[in-house]
């Protein structure tokens, strides 16, 4: 054999070597997957919306989905006249995985994305933007670790809305990493702390200084007109700044109720109030602590409200009537921007034209005081189109 041939020998033995790993791997990872259910779901929904800003034209997130500390205010109306916006930045994709393991029990995966509130993009040319983490969790029997709702939060209470959120003012809405222990109706979690903190300097500031973990217990009872939930909140609020540490305790309760009236109509109520709520309520439109000019460190008290009535046309549309707030109560000192209290009230209709194809229409109405007595509203007309797949 010459050493052409034994080239050629050796050419055809590693291409043979390899595609007989390629194969096994293949056949491994086929095996892998066999065990594994692996489901793919989400919606494509396209938003558009006039809206009238009493002060300025609306910034930021504003200007696609409702933002109540974002709600302009001023010593005049300067309106400017009404924005149109239209986006597609809501639609999302969801990846959910159920693994069978010893026998009787399975681990669940989920991995879920959307496109608001990101950094890329914009309006120009494409509309292009870049995908954000929503849920990154697993559950292994009465445990779940990773990012996703905080516990705190009811979503059998969530209201139905053209709106991204829709009680933004008044409902606990967090995502955040957990872990968290649920049995018989009660659960318990440490999740992943943050404090933002106002002076008499500036508004907002976020600390990343907290040492522990919030806590989060609740209570889901279950009957047969809807349920009811009941939570607690014990917090950590800290904040260093020139080598000086100011830690205090927030501690807030929140109750929520779905209560079925029959003919598939409901009225959805939430409310949550206590000392240091802050992100938790309102989108972040309270701080959780005050440091004053004197280095008092104190958290603040907040309370937030919702309550929705939905009744049902038909089996294929529906409408909503809802009410939310957001109450602060103000320190002395605080800078004169921050929200004193704000409100929204909203009603819309939902036509399902299909099972997963659905039209809505929503009329918004907001307004939003300051500390230093300000005010300013928005009112806005949505519509949507929503493809569940």
């Amino acid at each position: 054999m010459n050493t052409l041939e034994r080239k050629t020998l050796n050419k055809t033995l590693l291409a043979v070597s390899t595609i007989t790993a390629l194969t096994q791997l293949q056949t491994a990872s086929a095996a892998n997957i066999a065990g594994t259910d692996v489901k793919f779901n989400g919606y494509i929904k396209v938003d558009a919306m006039y809206s009238d800003y009493s002060n300025g034209e609306g910034i930021g997130p504003m200007r696609d989905i409702y933002v109540p500390s974002l709600v302009q205010t001023g010593a005049e109306d300067d309106d400017l006249g009404g924005r149109f916006d239209a986006h597609a930045k809501q639609s999302r994709f969801r990846f959910t995985t159920n693994t069978p393991v010893d026998g009787e029990n399975s681990v669940t995966g989920v991995l879920e994305f959307d496109f608001l509130l990101t950094s890329g993009g914009d309006e120009r040319v494409s509309n292009s933007y870049v995908p954000r983490l929503r849920h990154a969790y697993l559950q292994y029997g009465n445990w779940l670790v990773g990012q996703t709702w905080s516990t705190i939060m009811d979503l059998g209470a969530l209201v139905d809305s053209v709106d991204f959120i829709g009680t933004t003012d008044g409902v606990a809405f967090t995502r955040q990493p957990q872990i968290r222990y649920t049995n018989n109706g009660f659960s318990i979690a440490l999740e992943n702390p943050e404090t933002t903190v106002g002076t008499t300097e500036t508004a907002q500031i976020t600390t990343d200084d907290n040492s522990v973990p919030d806590l989060i217990a609740t209570y889901t009872m279950k009957t047969g007109w809807g349920h009811v939930k009941f939570g607690g909140l014990v917090r950590q609020l800290a904040y260093e700044i020139a080598e000086e540490d100011y830690t205090e305790t927030g501690v807030s309760l929140s109750l929520s109720s779905r209560i079925n009236i029959g003919n598939g109509d409901d009225i959805r109520i939430q409310v949550a109030s206590g000392s240091g709520i802050g992100r938790y309520v309102g989108v972040n439109a309270a701080n959780g602590a005050f440091l004053n000019a004197e280095g008092k460190f104190e958290a603040v008290d907040a309370t937030a409200v919702t309550l929705a009535y939905r009744h049902t046309w038909n089996e294929r549309s529906r409408s909503n009537i809802i009410f939310s707030s957001l109450d602060v109560d103000t320190i002395e000192g605080m800078v004169g921007s921050l929200t004193n209290d704000v409100y929204s009230t909203r009603i819309n209709y939902i036509q399902h034209i299909t099972a997963p194809l659905s039209l809505g229409i929503e009329y918004t109405y907001a307004k939003r005081e300051t500390v230093n007595g300000f005010d300013g509203d928005m009112s806005r007309v949505q519509v949507s189109a929503r493809y569940d797949f």
